[in-house]
């Protein structure tokens, strides 16, 4: 299987909020395995759907360190119900957002409910770089990048960047 495209700022589908999945179906099943091969290719720690051009509320996510064993985590339909306190994520990068990086203000601590691959629901409390991982996805499936979180000085420096890339390409 190829890795699937990951689209990049400023492509439409990631700036308007996802649309809720409905159904999990054998689509979705090889969806999911693609997005993880697309993701741990990239390499990257999560990937929402719309970042591959698939307009569902679905997040993939594995945070296990590289030297252990894989462990792929599925969300659909991911809500964040409760999140308190505040940190900074240092260096936060975005496979949508390439060659930028930046220090992004997060809660320090989420409740997040949703549904696994199976359908079953979810529901389970975060306060570390895991807790970062879920809020920047759910940003992907509300339309937000982290981008829209930095200052606006940042941000429209690297608007800046890409319009003059593409505009070279």
């Amino acid at each position: 299987m190829e890795p699937l495209q990951i689209f990049t700022y400023p492509e439409q589908i990631l700036l308007k909020p996802a649309n809720p999945l409905q159904n999990i179906t054998g689509e979705t099943q090889q969806l999911i395995d693609r997005m993880a091969e697309t993701m741990y290719a990239a390499p990257g720690v999560g990937l929402a759907a719309v970042q591959v051009g698939v307009d569902q509320s679905l997040i993939i996510y594995d945070v296990a360190p590289k030297d252990e064993k894989r462990n792929l985590q599925v969300l659909i339909n991911p809500r964040i119900i409760h999140a308190e306190g505040t940190t900074i994520s240092e260096n936060e990068g975005c496979l949508s957002v390439p060659d930028f990086r930046s220090d992004v203000k997060r809660a320090a601590a989420v409740i997040v409910e949703g549904f696994d691959r199976e359908g079953k629901p979810v529901r389970f409390e975060r306060d570390d770089f895991l807790a970062v991982v879920l809020q920047h996805e759910i940003d992907h499936l509300d339309g937000i990048l982290f981008i829209d979180r930095i200052s606006a000085l940042k941000r429209e420096l690297y608007k800046r960047r890409v319009k003059k890339r593409l505009k070279a390409a």
